[in-house]
C-alpha cells in the first residue's frame, strides 16, 4: 500500500514529461512552419530585388548607350555641316568614354581618324544585327590598347544625301564608372559579356567575388562546373532571343542563383550569380532569432530537468573548444613563424644571388676599363677589352631587365601590343639566337611546326618572343654538352575559325628537376640548387616572368621533369588570325597557278594546309617516281621535294623534268648534307624547316626578276644619319659627350641644351630646318622633356609641329612610352642608346614627314 503513491508519483510524473514534451513537439513544429514560411516569402522578396537590381543596371547601361548614341548623332550633323569633314574628324579630341572617332565618306573604303592613322572598317563585326537608338553596334573587341570595346557607327547625311559613315569607338570602362558599387552585400558577382561572341569584356570592380580567370561563357560554365545540358540548352535558347534567365546551381559547392541578363535588346548580356545564403540572409535572421527563443525555452526547459548535469556538460564542452582552438591558434602562429622565415630565406637568398650575379659582370667592366687605361696604346687589346666590357654590360643589362619586368608584371602596368606579325619571323629570329648557342655547347636543336593553318596572327611578337627565348635559353644553359633540344609548333584542333590553337614545346635531356623545385619553378627569385646548376648565373626571375606573359596572353603552361632525364615545358595559346586575303598577286606575276609537293605525308599536310590560301592549285606526291609521272601529265611551275624523303637523285630528275624558269625548291633539315651539287643545277634553291609561304615566296624571288618588270619588296634599310644635324636636351655631362661622339661616328652633329628651358629658347631662335630632329631627355632640371615637347609644338612656326622629337631616356616601361607620345613625341627610344635603334626611328618619322 504505501508503494501505491510512489508508483502514482512516478505515472504523474511520467504523464506530465511526456505532456510537456509533446508541447513543446507541437510548439516546435510550429515554429519551424512558420520560419520556413518566412524564409520562403523573404527569398521571394530577395529574388524580386534581385531582378530589379538587374533592372536597374540594365537601364544605367541602356541610357549610356543611348547617350553615346545620341552624341554620335550630334556629332554626325555637326560633320555634316563642316566643309573639310575628314579634317574635322582629325581635329576632334577623345573624351571618357569615346577613344576613337573615325569617318570613311561614301564610296571609299578608307577614312581617317582622329587618332592620326588611316580607318578601314575591316576587323568590325556589325553581323549580329545589334542597334542602339536605330544605329548599329558592333560585336565587342579588343582596341590596339587591349581594352575592350565596341563601335557604334552612324549615317552622315547632308541636304538628304548620305555623305558618309562616322564610326566611334568606345570602351566598356566607361560603364564600368557609372554601375553601382556592388549589391548583396557586395557577395553577388557581375560581369559584362558579349552575346555574339560570348566574351566577357568588363568585370567591374567592388561587384564581389569573382574568378579574374573567366575569360569567356564557356570558361565560367567549367569553373563553376556547369554541366547540365538542360541548363546550358536553356541558357542558349535565352541568348538566342535576348530573354533574361534564371536558374539554380552549386557554386564552389554553395547553391547560388545565377543569372543571365539581356541588355539593349540582348546585344550584351549581364552574367552572374549570387549565393542562396545572401538572398536568405533577412531570412535567417528572423528564422536565427526564432530558434534563439526555442532554444532559451527548450534550454530552460532542460535545466529544470538537469541542470547540474547540463551545466557539466557545457563546461566540458567549452574546455575542450578552447583547447581546440588553441592548438588552432598554435598552429597557425607556428605557420605564419615558418612562412615569414621561408620569406626572409628567399630574400636572403635572392640578395646573394643578385649581389653575385651583378657583381661579376660588374667587376668584368671595372676591371677592362682599368686595363684599357693601362694598355691604350696597343689597338687590339683596346679591340678585346671593349668587346668583352661591352658584352659584361649586356649580362648586366639582362639582369636589370629581369627584375624591371618582374616589377612592372606584379605591379600590373604590362600591356601587350597585339599586331600583326609572321610565325615564321618568330620562328626565324628565335632560330638564330638559339643555333650558334647550342651549336656553341655542342648540342643539337630541333625544330618542328606541324599542324599549323595560318601564318600570320595578332598578338604581341615581342613578348611571344620573349617567352619562347627564356624557355630555349633555360634549356641551353641547363643541358650538357652533347644534349639535344627540341622546339616544338603544334596546330591543335580550332576553338573557333577567328583563332589559331597553339602549343608550344620545348624540351631537353638535360639535368632535370626535382618534385620539390617543380612546385615553386614558377615563383620569384627561386632557382634550382645543386652542384652543376649553380653554376649558371641569373636572377631567378626568367620562369616567373614567362608564366606572367602566357597568363597575360590567356594562355597556359605546364612543365614536366625527372632528374637527369630532362624537362618538358608545354604552352597553350590561342590567337587571332589576321583577318586579311592572301596576296595572290605574287603568284599571278610569277605565273605559278599549279605546284606539286613531293615527300611523306606528314610533311605534305603541313605544306599544302599554308598554301590554302593563295590561289595556287598543289597537288601531292609519295615519291620521286610518282612526281614524274604528275609533271608528264600535267603544266607545273613549282615544285617543293623534301630532301630527306627524296634524296639528290630525285632531285636532278625533277629538275630535268622542269621547265627552265620552273622553280625547284628543296625542304632540308637546318644541318642537312649532300645539298652543294643540287644548288648548282639551276633556278633551284633550299629553304629550311619549318616551311612557311613568306620564306617560300623569299626563295623565289631569289630565283630570278619577276616577269613584266615586276620586282619583289626592296630590303628595308636602316638608313643613315649622315649630314644630319640634331638638338639634343641632356642634363648629364657624360651622357652628352657619348652621345656627340656617337653621332660624329655616324657623320652627324648634335648641339647641346643643359635642360628642356634651354632646348626650347634653342629651337625658338634656330632658323627654318637649322635642325633635322630634336633628342629629348625626359628628366631634368628647370624643365622637363614632356614640357619641352609640349611648348615647342606649341610655337607658331611652321615646322614646330612636323620636326620629328625622340624620347631618349633610361625610363622604358610602356606607360613612360606613353607619356612621351601624349606630349607630342614621335617617338620614344630607351637608353642605353642604340645607334642601330635611333637610325630606324628617324627613318619612320622621316617617312611620315613625307606622307
Amino acid at each position: 500500500m504505501k508503494k501505491t503513491p510512489n508508483k502514482q508519483k512516478k505515472r504523474r510524473d511520467f504523464f506530465l514529461l511526456f505532456s510537456i514534451i509533446i508541447i513543446f513537439s507541437i510548439f516546435g513544429m510550429i515554429v519551424f512552419t512558420v520560419s520556413q514560411r518566412i524564409s520562403k516569402e523573404m527569398s521571394e522578396a530577395a529574388i524580386q530585388n534581385l531582378s530589379e537590381s538587374l533592372d536597374l543596371i540594365e537601364s544605367t547601361i541602356e541610357a549610356i548607350l543611348g547617350s553615346e548614341a545620341e552624341f554620335q548623332k550630334l556629332t554626325a550633323r555637326e560633320v555634316a555641316r563642316v566643309e573639310n569633314p575628314e579634317e574635322y574628324i582629325r581635329t576632334c579630341e577623345k573624351n571618357q568614354t569615346m577613344s576613337k572617332l573615325s569617318l570613311i565618306l561614301s564610296g571609299k573604303t578608307e577614312g581617317v581618324s582622329n587618332t592620326g592613322e588611316r580607318f578601314t572598317e575591316d576587323g568590325l563585326d556589325f553581323s549580329a544585327g545589334g542597334e542602339v537608338m536605330g544605329l548599329p553596334i558592333s560585336q565587342s573587341y579588343l582596341n590596339y590598347m587591349g581594352t575592350w570595346s565596341y563601335t557604334i557607327k552612324c549615317p552622315v547625311e547632308r541636304d538628304g544625301r548620305e555623305i558618309g559613315t562616322l564610326y566611334a569607338e568606345y570602351v566598356y570602362d566607361a560603364i564600368d564608372r557609372s554601375l553601382p558599387d556592388g549589391f548583396y552585400n557586395k557577395q553577388a558577382s557581375l560581369y559584362i559579356m558579349d552575346a555574339e561572341s560570348q566574351r566577357f569584356v568588363l568585370k567591374p570592380k567592388g561587384m564581389g567575388q569573382r574568378s579574374a580567370g573567366h575569360l569567356n561563357l564557356t570558361d565560367f560554365y567549367r569553373a563553376n562546373n556547369i554541366q547540365d545540358p538542360g541548363i546550358r540548352a536553356d541558357v542558349d535558347e535565352c541568348l538566342a532571343a535576348g530573354r533574361d534567365i534564371l536558374f539554380y546551381h552549386d557554386i564552389r559547392d554553395k547553391q547560388a542563383l545565377n543569372y543571365m541578363w539581356a541588355v539593349n535588346d540582348g546585344t550584351v548580356f549581364l552574367v552572374g550569380y549570387v549565393p542562396v545564403e545572401a538572398i536568405q540572409q533577412e531570412g535567417k535572421i528572423v528564422n536565427h532569432n526564432i530558434l534563439i527563443v526555442v532554444a532559451s525555452l527548450l534550454t530552460a526547459f532542460f535545466l529544470c530537468i538537469a541542470l547540474y548535469y547540463m551545466n557539466w556538460r557545457q563546461q566540458d564542452k567549452l574546455r575542450r573548444e578552447q583547447e581546440a582552438e588553441r592548438k588552432l591558434h598554435n598552429q597557425q602562429l607556428a605557420e605564419a613563424l615558418r612562412a615569414a622565415q621561408i620569406a626572409s630565406e628567399s630574400k636572403t637568398t635572392f640578395l646573394s644571388n643578385m649581389s653575385h650575379d651583378i657583381r661579376t659582370p660588374m667587376n668584368a667592366v671595372l676591371g677592362f676599363t682599368a686595363l684599357l687605361a693601362k694598355d691604350a696604346e696597343n689597338p687590339a687589346k683596346v679591340r678585346e677589352y671593349t668587346r668583352k666590357i661591352t658584352a659584361s654590360g649586356q649580362h648586366l643589362l639582362s639582369l636589370i631587365n629581369d627584375i624591371l619586368d618582374i616589377s612592372k608584371i606584379e605591379s600590373g602596368k604590362v600591356v601587350l601590343n597585339f599586331e600583326k606579325f609572321s610565325l615564321n619571323d618568330v620562328i626565324s629570329s628565335v632560330d638564330a639566337i638559339i643555333q650558334p648557342m647550342a651549336k656553341a655547347r655542342g648540342q643539337e636543336f630541333h625544330l618542328e611546326v606541324t599542324g599549323i593553318r595560318h601564318e600570320y596572327l595578332v598578338g604581341d611578337e615581342t613578348r611571344i618572343n620573349q617567352v619562347l627565348i627564356n624557355l630555349l635559353s633555360n634549356a641551353v644553359k641547363y643541358t650538357p654538352e652533347g644534349g639535344r633540344i627540341w622546339l616544338r609548333i603544334i596546330g591543335l584542333k580550332q576553338r573557333s575559325s577567328q583563332y589559331e590553337h597553339i602549343r608550344v614545346e620545348v624540351e631537353d635531356n638535360g639535368y632535370g628537376m626535382t618534385p620539390e623545385y617543380l612546385e615553386t619553378i614558377f615563383d620569384a627569385f627561386t632557382r634550382a640548387e645543386n652542384s652543376t646548376t649553380n653554376k649558371v648565373q641569373g636572377t631567378g626571375l626568367g620562369m616567373a616572368i614567362t608564366k606572367s606573359i602566357v597568363e597575360l596572353m590567356g594562355g597556359t603552361i605546364e612543365v614536366f621533369s625527372e632528374v637527369d632525364r630532362g624537362s618538358l615545358f608545354r604552352v597553350d595559346l590561342e590567337l587571332r588570325v589576321h583577318e586579311e586575303d592572301a596576296d595572290r598577286q605574287f603568284w599571278a606575276r610569277r605565273g605559278i597557278s599549279h605546284a606539286l609537293v613531293v615527300g611523306s605525308r606528314e610533311g605534305r599536310e603541313d605544306v599544302l594546309a599554308l598554301m590554302e590560301d593563295t590561289g595556287v592549285e598543289v597537288d601531292a606526291a609519295g615519291s620521286a617516281d610518282e612526281a614524274l609521272e604528275r609533271l608528264r601529265g600535267g603544266d607545273c611551275q613549282l615544285v617543293l621535294l623534301d630532301w630527306e624523303d627524296c634524296g639528290p637523285q630525285a632531285a636532278k630528275a625533277l629538275r630535268e623534268a622542269l621547265p627552265g624558269s620552273a622553280p625547284l625548291v628543296i625542304l632540308a633539315e637546318f644541318d642537312a648534307e649532300g645539298l652543294e651539287e643540287v644548288l648548282q643545277l639551276g633556278c633551284t634553291d633550299v629553304l629550311t624547316k619549318p616551311f612557311f609561304v613568306s620564306a617560300l615566296r623569299a626563295k623565289i624571288e631569289g630565283l630570278g626578276d619577276e616577269p613584266d618588270g615586276g620586282r619583289g619588296p626592296e630590303p628595308e634599310e636602316t638608313g643613315s644619319l649622315e649630314g644630319m644635324r640634331f638638338l639634343a636636351a641632356e642634363d648629364n655631362e657624360i651622357n652628352a659627350e657619348i652621345l656627340t661622339e656617337l653621332l660624329e661616328i655616324e657623320g652627324a652633329s648634335c648641339e647641346i641644351a643643359a635642360n628642356g628651358q634651354l632646348a626650347v629658347e634653342r629651337f625658338r631662335c634656330s632658323e627654318p630646318g637649322e635642325f633635322d630632329a630634336i633628342l629629348m631627355d625626359v628628366q631634368m632640371p628647370v624643365m622637363n622633356g614632356h614640357e619641352a615637347a609640349k611648348a615647342i609644338r606649341a610655337m607658331e612656326r611652321e615646322d614646330a609641329g612636323r620636326i620629328p622629337i625622340i624620347a631618349m631616356t633610361a625610363n622604358a616601361f610602356a606607360e613612360d612610352e606613353k607619356a612621351a607620345l601624349g606630349a607630342g613625341m614621335d617617338a620614344h627610344v630607351p637608353k642605353p642608346l642604340s645607334m642601330e635603334l635611333l637610325k630606324k626611328v628617324i627613318k619612320q618619322c622621316s617617312k611620315r614627314g613625307e606622307t
